[in-house]
């Protein structure tokens, strides 16, 4: 009796999780035989384990492992972790802020989230976790890694991390409750800055009241728009396809191709350009993954929109959530997503249009350099009264004051290159 048991339950693990395709179903002798060892092994464990395990944690256990051994991003979510991931699309999550995937057997941060512990903490992209308390992360499920990094507000947990060109290093991060507000925005003088956080069911909103401020505050004089998507992890596919079709004004924006052709799926804009033909530019980097991916790749390939930066990070894949009734749910990747011109961007990523490095500016002190006014009997400027004015010896750009230097050397590059299409533009019409 109980072998019929467990392999009843060995069969609906198998239906629920890799629906048998109509050519495989014929060959059911090498199906049951495998169940059988799923069966045997099953029952040895339960056995002569050395401690006692319930049959939920080994059949939880079972499905997982079949699911992480696919690919990085499929995976069973126990009842708990199911909530917690709804929770999270609808803007807000406990623990530290970060976004993380698995590589070779560690955790790696996609990307911190901003003004969270980790992003105030330092994590970057691309950093790996190593130990979580002093205990090694090698060994765990991505699933048992994320729920050990997260727990009540007020509480520290210590992260061991190794990052490239320095040796691993020890980081105490205080976790917090997190709400995160998908989208914030403020002017850069005549330039609308807009960022995505991440795309959750707040995004859409958050763009069209955006858009609606920076209209207000500038007005028109509003020469173009930095859409930053940098250290964007990715979120809902839905909310990426409506924020892409804000700015275009026909066209596809991405398509999905799963193992059945019949299933591919082609998602297309809308009529209207919402942003009103603006200039933009879309800011990337190797934290950017998943729906940013999709947004820059429609903007890029429409040319609607100037891609900036590095690199993004290269998730081409699309997960669907199967909730399982009383179980939890599981994450299953079920489809590869395209970019309007046929584009994979699986392990490839998006690459800008222009590259722009994250630097360090320093300004070259040139106070002592002399200049024609400083000459002795040098001309008057015949256009002003003041023989210093003009020289350019102590402009400043508007809103700079002494002191003042630019922190955020893309969004600087960025800004200059919008200005620039704008002047060119009045050029040409005038």
């Amino acid at each position: 009796m109980m072998r019929a048991r467990t392999l009843a339950a060995a069969a609906a693990v198998l239906l629920l999780t890799a629906p048998v395709p109509a050519a495989a179903q014929s060959n059911t002798t090498d199906t049951y035989r495998l169940l059988n060892l799923f069966g045997d092994v099953f029952e040895r464990v339960r056995a002569d384990y050395v401690e006692d395990v319930s049959d939920e944690k080994l059949i939880e256990s079972a499905i997982n492992g079949m699911l992480t051994s696919l690919d990085p991003h499929s995976s069973y979510l126990n009842a708990k972790n199911f909530r917690e991931m709804q929770v999270q699309s609808r803007g807000e999550i406990g623990g530290l802020g970060i976004e993380v995937t698995m590589e070779n057997g560690l955790v790696k941060v996609v990307s911190p989230i901003d003004d969270t512990p980790a992003y105030r903490a330092g994590l970057k992209s691309g950093d790996l976790i190593t130990h979580l308390d002093n205990e090694a992360v090698l060994g765990l499920t991505l699933s048992e890694a994320v729920e050990r990094m997260r727990g009540p507000p007020d509480t520290d947990i210590m992260l061991t991390v190794r990052r490239a060109n320095r040796e691993p290093f020890d980081v105490t991060i205080t976790r917090a409750v997190i709400k995160i507000q998908s989208v914030r925005s403020r002017a850069e003088g005549d330039v609308g800055y807009v960022r995505i956080i991440s795309f959750s069911e707040q995004t859409l909103g958050g763009i069209e009241r955006a858009m609606t401020k920076l209209r207000a505050e500038i007005g028109g004089g509003l020469k173009g728009l930095v859409l930053d998507l940098r250290n964007n992890p990715g979120g809902l596919l839905e909310q990426s396809i409506k924020v892409a079709d804000f700015f275009l004004d026909r066209g596809e924006i991405v398509s999905t191709r799963s193992r059945r052709p019949d299933d591919a799926q082609r998602f297309n804009a809308k009529p209207g350009d919402d942003a009103d033909g603006l200039p933009i530019v879309v800011l990337i980097n190797g934290g950017s993954a998943s729906a940013s991916e999709i947004v820059a790749g429609a903007l890029q390939d429409h040319r609607r929109a100037i891609v900036m930066g590095t690199r993004s990070f290269g998730k081409g894949s699309v997960q669907t959530i199967v909730p399982l009734e009383g179980h939890g749910a599981i994450r299953l990747t079920t489809a590869q997503y395209y970019t309007p011109s046929g584009r994979s961007i699986q392990a490839k990523g998006i690459e800008p249009d222009i590259v722009v490095e994250q630097a360090r500016v320093e300004v070259i002190d040139e106070e002592g350099r002399r200049r024609e006014g400083d000459l002795r009997g040098a001309l008057r400027n015949p256009n002003e009264n003041d023989p210093k004015d003009g020289s350019g010896a102590d402009a400043k750009e508007p809103g700079e004051t002494s002191g003042e230097r630019p922190q955020d050397y893309q969004l600087t590059r960025a800004l200059d290159l919008l200005r620039g299409l704008a002047l060119f533009d009045n050029k040409a019409t005038n």
